[in-house]
């Protein structure tokens, strides 16, 4: 999925050194098998979530009102659908089956993008310049307590595919030749943050490997105190994305 980030915008996680399982190689750290058990849920819900990715994009250019931008979402289409390569690459790499990692999180995912189908194509830039950085963000944060080897995977999956500048240029011009625009878009922008927020709630709170990954089991260094940190450092990015397309979070 894309990651939303202005030239400007920094990470959002945490600069800590690395060590316990960050500091380990995926064949030291699988010997585990609840951190195995987290890391193909993990991936499954990447790799799910990159797909979805493609499928919207791919909609979303139908909604494109000149050709230059329709081709511009479909490259961009194309980059989503490699990152989904990648993962399932990987998951049969380790010796799992990458529908059967996946499945557990589509219901979810496919309840998330119905109830928030854009109406329009500033919609639809706004949902993927906003909703799918708060995803990023969230995977970002889980990634610094992974192993060397899947932190670079997941890393890599979530590089920007020219998605953030894009939207930016589009709404913020939008913006400034309707000025009423940006009233619809602001609502628009904080639904999908309560949802999205929700949605990666649901999802981990239903995986039992993952819910210890993040309050301190396998994965080092996260606590239920750092859970609320995290949460803000999310929720202040958001601000600063919202801010860059020229609207009041």
């Amino acid at each position: 999925m894309p990651i939303m980030e202005t030239p400007d915008e920094s990470t959002t996680t945490a600069q800590t050194p690395a060590t316990g399982i960050a500091a380990q190689d995926w064949a030291t750290a699988a010997a585990d098998p609840q951190y195995r058990a987290a890391v193909v849920d993990l991936l499954g819900a990447l790799a799910y979530g990159e797909l979805a990715a493609f499928e919207r994009l791919a909609e979303d250019a139908k909604l494109a009102p000149t050709l230059a931008d329709k081709a511009e979402l479909a490259k961009m289409a194309s980059a989503e659908f490699g990152h989904f390569e990648r993962l399932r690459n990987r998951l049969a790499e380790i010796g799992e089956d990458p529908t059967g990692a996946m499945e557990p999180f589509a219901a979810a995912l496919d309840g998330f993008h119905r109830q928030t189908a854009p109406s329009d194509w500033l919609e639809g830039l706004v949902k993927a310049y906003v909703g799918d950085s708060i995803a990023s963000d969230f995977y970002r944060e889980v990634a610094a307590r992974l192993d060397s080897d899947t932190r670079g995977l997941v890393l890599g999956v979530l590089d920007d595919t020219g998605h953030a500048s894009f939207a930016v240029e589009k709404v913020r011009a939008a913006i400034e030749a309707e000025p009423r625009v940006g009233g619809r878009l602001a609502l628009w922008a904080r639904r999908l943050m309560g949802e999205a927020l929700s949605q990666a709630q649901r999802v981990v709170a239903e995986r039992d490997a993952l819910s210890t990954m993040l309050v301190g089991g396998v994965a080092d260094g996260f606590d239920l105190a750092e859970v609320g940190r995290m949460f803000t450092r999310i929720t202040e990015a958001h601000t600063k994305r919202m801010a860059a397309l020229g609207l009041a979070a």
